[in-house]
């Protein structure tokens, strides 16, 4: 549920937009909200797991996305849908880690591999269908039950929960770190703020520099604090490793301007070429077929060329396929289009693969709790923050003299373009990156 909906409003965004009267690029927050709750409290699942048990949390967590999906229904206005799936973000933050780690605390080590392997699958699955069903359901039923299916499957999981998740809990646990916490949120609601009123019906340009501003000094804030306190709620002193460092910040870079493209995509079909919530779902499935089709080869990659080879050629890749999707117009072959989709969907398949890969090999062991937590928060500010930077960069191409010759392709030609050109920043430090770093975990010549 909570992989789904990470990505299924894509599709619906158009139809969404229509009802709540608003625009298929406010939309958006919608699903940035749904995200950057999810990073910010990945790290304080632990806490509250090793608090209050872990069947408990789980339980609480599936009730609460259960019923923030009925809330995210029954919305009339953006404001409505985006509050609530702020409270489904918090549901979801919970279910997934906590879910994990009760697997994993109760896996034998001979069976670990299998179990990793079976918890993986539904987040690669999920971006693959999702928005196909999402362009399914909003065709054939409405947007509303987008959200609706997960009633029935949320009863099921709270009740199995009960009955066979084990219920472990701490014996000492550290303060939770409050102030790092709320610096953090209320720091990137603020820049949510600022992403609406851009993104939104007319433009504050004041209230957004304030809302901008606000949302800077305190992440800035935020920022200090973690490196300074004895226990902060996500730990950043692991940044001074150098793959570490490369893997969560060019590549933060990376997943940013890679999450932005499934979100502009199917705006592009249906808002611009006239497609159906189907056919536009349809098509994007070509781009996550490309991730799931070049997966057996990725290893095999990194240990022949290592990382530095891989990272600069699949960023590089991926610039050029960003490119040619700002020249997309409705009559090109549906054809050439699958084929771009899917090797925009290999290109970033290898480029996730390569930064996954690289993130922990030179993290100590001690570090490694840490090191993690802090990667699984910053992996999905950034998917946020993309479909964010997608939706400012589309309502900026909007903003554009009507005389620049683009017509109604202009905008979604100078997001894909923006978002390109952001990627020549991971692309460039790939480049800088040392030949042997990393060759520790693949065994690279």
């Amino acid at each position: 549920m909570e992989n789904l909906d990470g990505t299924i409003l894509t599709t619906a965004a158009p139809s969404i937009a229509r009802d709540l009267g608003t625009t298929s690029t406010a939309v958006g927050l919608a699903v940035t909200a749904f995200l950057l709750t999810v990073a910010v409290l990945i790290p304080v699942s632990g806490w509250l797991t090793d608090r209050f048990g872990a069947k408990r949390v789980f339980a609480v967590a599936i009730a609460l996305f259960t019923v923030a999906s009925i809330l995210c229904a029954l919305s009339s206005t953006l404001p409505m849908l985006v509050g609530f799936r702020v409270l489904q973000g918090v549901g979801g933050a919970l279910m997934v880690p906590v879910g994990r780690l009760a697997v994993l605390r109760v896996t034998p080590k001979d069976r670990l591999i299998q179990a990793i392997a079976l918890l993986t699958w539904p987040a690669l699955a999920a971006p693959i269908i999702a928005p196909f069903l999402g362009g399914i359901i909003t065709q054939f039923a409405s947007w509303h039950w987008i959200f609706l299916i997960n009633v029935p499957l949320g009863i099921a999981a709270f009740i199995v929960a009960l009955r066979i998740v084990p219920d472990f809990a701490a014996d000492a646990v550290p303060p939770l770190d409050w102030l790092g916490l709320s610096l953090s949120c209320v720091g990137l609601a603020a820049l949510l703020v600022a992403a609406s009123l851009v993104t939104g019906i007319g433009f504050e340009p004041l209230w957004f520099a304030v809302s901008l501003a606000v949302g800077v000094t305190l992440l800035g804030l935020a920022v200090r604090h973690l490196l300074r306190t004895t226990h902060p709620f996500v730990d950043l002193r692991s940044l001074r490793v150098e793959t570490f460092r490369l893997a969560n910040a060019g590549g933060s870079v990376y997943r940013l301007t890679i999450s932005a493209v499934p979100f502009l995509l199917p705006l592009l079909f249906q808002d611009a070429f006239g497609w159906t919530p189907v056919e536009a779902g349809s098509m994007v499935l070509f781009l996550f077929a490309g991730n799931l089709a070049i997966k057996p080869a990725t290893t095999w990659m990194l240990r022949r060329f290592g990382f530095r080879l891989v990272l600069v050629s699949s960023n590089a890749v991926g610039v050029l396929c960003m490119v040619a999707m700002a020249f997309l117009t409705a009559d090109t072959s549906i054809i050439v289009m699958a084929l771009l989709l899917f090797l925009s969907g290999v290109a970033r398949s290898v480029g996730f693969t390569a930064y996954n890969t690289i993130t922990f090999a030179d993290v100590e062991p001690a570090d490694m709790s840490r090191a993690n937590t802090l990667n699984s928060t910053l992996q999905q500010a950034a998917s946020g923050f993309g479909v964010a930077v997608g939706a400012i960069l589309l309502s900026a191409g909007f903003s554009l003299e009507p005389g620049s010759g683009g017509g109604v392709l202009l905008p979604y030609q100078f997001a894909f373009v923006g978002i390109a050109v952001l990627t020549l920043f991971p692309t460039i430090e790939a480049w800088l990156l040392s030949r042997a770093a990393g060759h520790s975990v693949i065994g690279a010549r």
